[in-house]
């Protein structure tokens, strides 16, 4: 065991116990106190042996399925899964301008995510759109997803009524009961923990929602070091880990064998400006450790993304992408959200960043995949006959491994090109124009559509919003 972990662990025991947990919601603090938690009015206090012992109940492998089993997951292990971008209000076109982001732009999102076969999760909060009402964000971002892709689907978080309405949602959409739900989870949620060491009411009813249905959350903290957490990276992680850790304990109190995700999003902040960094090396950090630590509690992980500060697209917006992308890759994380798109600081979505970072997780994909050294790989008797000063060009063996040993990029420019940057961008939009034009919508029957649109007019949600998630 890395002797960080350890001291990490230790110091997150120590900070349950001393300082503990504020939970702001009264089912919360019932559920704890029923269990026999130590409390103080709305803050809980752990020892090092409940902690432990509940989270010894969260499953190591979170199971979600989608429509086409081909994409389902089985989340943990060594495992990596890639998810959908999430969270920007904006969206940053060609021209390096932003506009607020809107519904039609968050379709767009899911078809190109869709459209790449290294994404088995789509839909969440790609974007928040601008031109539907805030209240009805949750059900009718779902509903679009559930429309539009075949693979898992990703939902944002919500309060009760909510989140009982994307149950019931998903029930309608897959043809399935609430207890044939719960022994095949279809809708995976992320709730964030309020750092420092603060659960929020609506985090909590997305959590004990997703607990009674057995539907895989993931609990994350998103702390910034230097303001919302200790300045150094340690002080942070042992922060967040208590958080998470006490998050997942009222999971297991609720619901015995919910199947949690550990997750972190922190980063630091810019000493300078107080500003976010999310495309910084200290961030980068914070991801490999969730997952050292999510390894260490023997659960599933998510973390980071392909991640940058950077205001337009440009070259920092590629390297701090590499950055927080690889470190993700290497360390581990089961799901990588986040992983293409976002710039600005969470702030934008770029579709030209977007089909980049396709190609950042295309190039890490084969790094991970290493080489495999046998007989036919290393050709002695071809390298004795070709022998010295020749050429491997025309080999039968060049020809029989040269499309599956390299990897072809299709958005990079290679050899000699005479506008180097004008390619890259034709390059760019031939990859997004041809996952578009290939896209093809998920046949859903016509009374299950039918049925999702009667369940979301009861909801007063206005029929102009349920179509544009329905015929779009």
């Amino acid at each position: 065991m890395n002797d960080n972990v350890k001291k990490i662990h230790e110091a997150s025991m120590m900070i349950l116990q001393k300082t503990g947990m504020k939970f702001c919601h009264p089912d919360a603090v019932q559920i704890l106190k029923n269990h026999g938690i130590r409390t103080d009015g709305d803050v809980a206090y752990f020892t090092e042996e409940q902690i432990m012992d509940l989270v010894k109940k969260a499953p190591s492998v979170a199971p979600l399925y989608a429509s086409d089993s081909r994409y389902d997951m089985q989340i943990g292990g060594n495992r990596r899964y890639n998810g959908p971008c999430g969270g920007a209000t904006f969206i940053m076109d060609k021209d390096g301008q932003t506009r607020h982001a809107l519904f039609s732009d968050f379709i767009k999102l899911i078809k190109l995510f869709e459209g790449n076969p290294s994404y088995c999760l789509n839909g969440g909060l790609a974007c928040q759109p601008d031109d539907i009402p805030t209240d009805s964000y949750i059900t009718l971002l779902a509903l679009a997803s559930m429309l539009h892709t075949q693979k898992c689907i990703f939902a944002a978080a919500g309060d009760y009524e909510s989140m009982e309405t994307l149950i019931q949602m998903a029930c309608i959409r897959f043809a399935v009961t609430a207890e044939e739900l719960k022994e095949k989870p279809r809708v995976c949620t992320i709730a964030n923990t309020n750092t420092p060491l603060y659960l929020d009411k609506t985090m909590t009813e997305t959590i004990l929602t997703m607990a009674k249905y057995h539907q895989p959350v993931i609990i994350a903290s998103a702390a910034m070091a230097g303001t919302t957490a200790p300045v150094t990276l340690a002080g942070m992680i042992a922060l967040v880990n208590a958080e998470v850790l006490a998050t997942i304990a009222l999971a297991q109190m609720a619901e015995p064998g919910t199947p949690v995700i550990y997750g972190s999003q922190s980063t630091n902040a810019d000493m300078a400006t107080g500003a976010i960094a999310i495309g910084s090396p200290e961030g980068a950090l914070s991801y490999k450790y969730c997952a050292e630590m999510a390894k260490f509690y023997g659960l599933p992980s998510r973390a980071g993304g392909s991640l940058s500060d950077a205001k337009t697209f440009n070259v920092q917006a590629g390297y701090e992408s590499m950055m927080t992308c690889m470190a993700c890759k290497e360390s581990g994380i089961n799901i990588m959200t986040q992983s293409a798109g976002i710039i600005n600081s969470y702030l934008a979505v770029s579709y030209e960043k977007l089909i980049t970072d396709f190609e950042i997780l295309d190039f890490t994909d084969r790094y991970m995949k290493d080489i495999h050294a046998d007989a036919d790989t290393i050709p002695i008797d071809l390298i004795h006959e070709v022998g010295h000063a020749g050429q491997y060009l025309i080999e039968e063996h060049t020809l029989e491994y040269c499309r599956k040993e390299l990897f072809a990029p299709n958005v990079s420019v290679r050899g000699a090109v005479a506008d180097p940057r004008g390619q890259l961008d034709v390059n760019i939009e031939k990859r997004m124009t041809r996952l578009l034009e290939t896209y093809k919508k998920p046949e859903v029957p016509a009374e299950i559509r039918r049925d999702l649109k009667t369940l979301l007019l009861k909801q007063n949600i206005e029929e102009k919003y349920l179509n544009m998630a329905i015929d779009s």
